[in-house]
């Protein structure tokens, strides 16, 4: 309650905030140990994933001038990098248009991703003007130990995985135990979601109409069409092996609204 009541005072000194830390029926969040220099994505309490990660190599805090990591609860306010190539280099969180391989020699950039927070707590009320992400870096033979300037930092490959579970106003705690015990989220295999969906379609249409007729609908001609290419694909995987395919390079939306404010560390 004390927590909830925390966050709810927050909001109300900020109420520019609310559309960034509001996100109805949103069910991810991220428990990041300091610890155990870990990251774990819950989907619905349940363990999706967990990544190494490293936090600060000064300690922990909140204070302004310091490159401490807060501790508490946090929403992701802004994020920053969609469609960007792995490796790219954000200077004021903009790409720079440079991209760098893992651990390239002499180089230390924020890259990849960009999941900036805004504290929900007295303990972290500073963390959004400081600049606090959860970011990609080169140096990833660093992480797994303290060794960021305040910043959750994660490897390229691992960060964007998670932007891409992690929605706008999505709850990361940053705690200075260990992970918490939690189970593991089941997933459908993607042939029952399928036929599950099927079967749900064929039931709306018999109830819409009893004398329907036996054709089928767009949508489960649809759904059909899903369920055979996915036949399909794992019938032509088996005892061969899939050549790779070429990727090519992304680029950032042009619509996509870049914060214009100052990052000290990139």
């Amino acid at each position: 309650m004390f927590r909830f009541s925390a966050a709810i005072f927050a909001l109300c000194l900020c109420p520019s905030a609310l559309p960034a830390v509001i996100a109805p029926g949103n069910s991810d969040s991220v428990i990041i140990s300091v610890r155990d220099q870990k990251l774990m994505l819950l989907q619905n309490g349940a363990k999706v994933a967990t990544y190494p990660v490293s936090t600060s190599m000064f300690g922990l805090g909140d204070f302004l001038g310091h490159m401490t990591t807060p501790l508490g609860y946090f929403a992701v306010a802004q994020k920053i990098g969609d469609h960007a190539p792995i490796g790219a280099v954000f200077h004021n969180r903009r790409f720079t248009g440079e991209i760098l391989a893992p651990n390239a020699p002499g180089r230390d950039p924020v890259i990849t991703r960009i999941i900036w927070l805004r504290g929900l707590e007295a303990q972290n009320a500073h963390a959004f003007d400081r600049c606090i992400y959860i970011h990609g870096t080169p140096q990833e033979k660093t992480i797994g130990r303290p060794a960021s300037y305040g910043c959750i930092r994660m490897k390229s490959s691992d960060v964007a995985a998670v932007y891409n579970q992690l929605p706008l106003g999505s709850i990361v705690q940053i705690v200075q135990n260990g992970l918490p015990k939690v189970p593991k989220a089941r997933a459908m295999p993607p042939s029952e979601t399928l036929m599950a969906e099927l079967e749900k379609t064929k039931g709306q249409d018999q109830l819409g109409s009893k004398s329907a007729s036996p054709s089928l609908t767009v949508e489960q001609m649809r759904v059909a069409g899903a369920l055979a290419a996915e036949r399909q694909k794992q019938t032509s995987t088996r005892g061969s092996t899939a050549r790779p395919k070429d990727k090519a390079t992304p680029v950032l939306n042009n619509g996509e609204t870049i914060a214009q404010g100052k990052n000290p560390r990139a």
